[in-house]
């Protein structure tokens, strides 16, 4: 007697929306301890609350717990001592008042209950320590605040003045106004030290000690929550070093020397026309003094990268900014930081890499680069520029660190598994005991390839559903990638295809023109020509995939997000092949997009190429295929705008006309408090249930089944 294969989570969306996610790494400096987050669904089913865990490096104990609390935690990162510090906004237990902000808290090395370090109004944003010492925060600050003897008080009174005043108005002096999902200002981040606070009490003379030593002999018991005593810890505060740079620090590639004497960072230059250069400055602990050591060039953008073990140099990388016609370049290089001179490194190396470590020795970095639809670790040797894959497997690693006796640990994903974190010993990669197991999958991964009309290889993955066969083909569905500069390589909740695996499509994941992994040729076919390389590469590997017999090359179906979206757009406007076309936050009308996305400086290098005979609402008259729009108003990448405009001039101009019963047959859902991402738990569902039943409706004909959340009248009536 057969039994009846059981259900994947893929196939009940509220399994799948609840599976725990493994994001981020951090290991000790002494290699002992190595702790992850894990984000799992709250009671309620409508946010993700991240938890500490650490695991075991040698691979032999279980994952555990070290952090709980129902806001959740985020950034950990070990000090010198194997002290591990995060950020959450969970309430201090010692304390009363005001809603908790998130706040800088730590574990100590012996273990026990989670300590309070540093709260302020303003909250914290993230943690950075060095491998010896040091231990830094990033932070927001006021303007008023950052020029101020005492910044902390001066920010608190101007967060309350303008909170009791109910004053929300930001004035801006550049471009910068949002970027991704929040406004930006009045406030800007600053790097502060995180130091012990100094005695508020004058030091006693000796009769005030020889009295205090009396009267603590005659205590019952010593008060924990004195100094002295065994569970006491020094207070800290936080010292302000980024004095001068207002607005313009970058924090997104900080780091901190070995020794915690100084960090590195970007800072951003504003130049004329509304555009931006990116240089490097080093911030002096002690003195609390910036310098530049690269200073802004015009053309050429530099980012920090991790400094050497013996804190002379750092790995950084920079690269030619884009224009009309020609890709922008992305190099590496090492700084000499005494002399601020840029050496070119890794020329062997034809892909888009990110330094992550330096080893122990000093000779060699860590590099991480998309290749060939995986991200691979490398090792870059700094004295002969020789490059070594470490990783041979079809993953791709998103983090990675480095301890004493030269081990890598990582977090590696595929197609095939999400996050999970690694050993990598030489050729071997060995997975750890992880907090959370593999989910198992409602089909296969398979590779697939073709050549473009120029003779250039085009390569995806494809995921086939259990069962397909040519007895039994399956649906295609085409899922365009965003970026544009990016690769379908690597696990994405918010992405995954075996949620419709589990429904029976098979999908295509393609790298067309423009992708990472290829080199730099690769990149430079599609730029300034979206609608040229990249969309006769897509039409390639689609007509090869169609070919397979266990493919149904009749009903096919094209989706895709942002960059992704504007191929679905693209594509709706010139060709009529596909039963329908699901496009998310997607660019529309590129003279609009352009100058009201959060990086227009960015933009505007590339689409000087692009407005003319590029953008998919010029086309809007030879769309034949029923349309499903995606869009969140929190969207500052691509702003609602797009969105709003896409659907109106569906319903007013494309060749598509409504039914006899004046409906039209596109589609538009509408977040109004989602950003480009759809995170919200409970709307990440909707989100698959409403693509899904759009393409069942077009593809078997299928009445849709819709959320009753949506308030409808029925499954059918929009």
């Amino acid at each position: 007697m057969s039994r009846r294969r059981p259900e994947t989570p893929f196939h009940d969306l509220q399994h799948f929306i609840a599976y725990p996610r493994v994001n981020g790494l951090a290991l000790s400096p002494d290699g002992r301890r190595l702790a992850t987050i894990v984000a799992t669904l709250d009671a309620k089913k409508t946010r993700y609350a991240n938890a500490v865990w650490e695991l075991d490096p040698a691979g032999e104990a279980p994952a555990r717990r070290i952090t709980r609390s129902a806001k959740g935690e985020s950034g950990a990162a070990y000090d010198a001592a194997g002290n591990l510090y995060f950020i959450s906004a969970r309430p201090d237990p010692d304390a009363d008042g005001d809603d908790p902000v998130a706040a800088l808290w730590m574990v100590p090395a012996a273990g026990g209950e989670a300590r309070l370090v540093v709260s302020r109004p303003g909250g914290i944003s993230s943690v950075h320590t060095g491998r010896d010492g040091g231990v830094f925060v990033v932070a927001p600050l006021m303007p008023a605040a950052e020029a101020s003897d005492d910044p902390e008080k001066v920010d608190s009174d101007l967060r309350k003045q303008r909170k009791d005043a109910k004053v929300a108005a930001i004035l801006h002096t550049d471009a910068a106004v949002r970027y991704w999902d929040a406004d930006l200002g009045p406030d800007a981040p600053h790097l502060f030290a995180v130091e012990d606070a100094p005695a508020t009490e004058p030091e006693p003379t000796d009769a005030e000690k020889a009295e205090k030593a009396d009267a603590s002999d005659a205590a019952a018991a010593p008060d924990p929550d004195l100094p002295g005593t065994v569970d006491a810890a020094p207070r800290q505060r936080l010292r302000l070093l980024t004095r001068g740079l207002g607005a313009h620090l970058s924090t997104h590639g900080l780091h901190v020397a070995p020794d915690g004497s100084f960090v590195l960072a970007g800072r951003t230059i504003p130049v004329a026309l509304g555009d931006r250069l990116t240089a490097i400055v080093k911030v002096d602990v002690a003195s609390g003094t910036t310098t530049d050591l690269v200073e802004g060039v015009t053309g050429t953008d530099y980012g920090p990268g991790p400094v050497s073990p013996d804190g002379r140099r750092a790995l950084v990388v920079f690269g030619r900014t884009g224009t009309a016609s020609v890709a922008p370049t992305h190099e590496l290089g090492v700084l000499d930081i005494a002399s601020g001179i840029v050496t070119p490194i890794g020329d062997d190396l034809d892909q888009w890499a990110t330094p992550l470590t330096w080893f122990p020795d000093g000779d060699g970095v860590l590099l991480q680069a998309d290749s060939d639809g995986r991200g691979p670790l490398f090792r870059l040797n700094v004295a002969d520029d020789v490059v070594t894959q470490l990783t041979h497997d079809d993953a791709t690693y998103a983090a990675a660190a480095v301890a004493p006796d030269g081990t890598v640990y990582g977090v590696r994903s595929t197609y095939e598994y999400p996050g999970e974190v690694v050993r990598v010993d030489g050729d071997t990669v060995t997975r750890l005991p992880n907090p959370v197991e593999r989910p198992e999958l409602p089909g296969t991964l398979v590779e697939v390839e073709t050549t473009a009309g120029d003779g250039v290889r085009i390569r995806g993955w494809l995921a086939l559903p259990a069962g397909a066969s040519p007895e039994q083909p399956a649906p295609l569905l085409l899922w365009i990638h965003g970026g544009p500069v990016s690769s379908w390589n690597a696990w994405s909740w918010r992405w995954t295809p075996w949620a419709m695996v589990a429904q029976g499509y098979a999908v295509l994941l393609p790298d067309p023109a423009l992708s990472t992994g290829y080199g730099q040729d690769f990149i430079q076919r599609g730029w300034g020509s979206w609608g040229d390389a990249p969309y006769t590469d897509l039409m390639a590997i689609t007509d090869a995939v169609e070919a397979r017999d266990d493919i149904d090359g009749d009903r096919t179906i094209a989706m895709g997000g942002s960059f992704g979206g504007y191929m679905a757009n693209w594509i709706a406007g010139h060709t009529d092949r596909f039963a329908a076309i699901v496009t998310h936050a997607s660019l529309w009308a590129l003279d609009q997009f352009g100058p009201t996305t959060d990086a227009p400086y960015y933009w505007a290098r590339e689409m000087g190429g692009l407005m003319e005979g590029h953008s998919p609402h010029e086309s809007v008259g030879e769309i034949r295929t029923p349309m499903l729009v995606i869009h969140g108003d929190k969207d500052y990448r691509v702003p609602i705008g797009e969105g709003l405009r896409l659907w109106w001039e569906l319903l007013s101009k494309s060749g598509l006309p409504a039914d006899e019963k004046g409906q039209s047959p596109h589609r538009f859902l509408y977040f109004p408090d989602e950003n480009h991402w759809i995170l919200q738990p409970q709307h990440a569902r909707v989100w698959y249930e409403v693509v899904l039943g759009f393409i069942g409706e077009h593809v078997h004909g299928r009445t849709p089944t819709l959320p009753a959340t949506l308030g409808l009248r029925d499954a059918a009536t929009p």
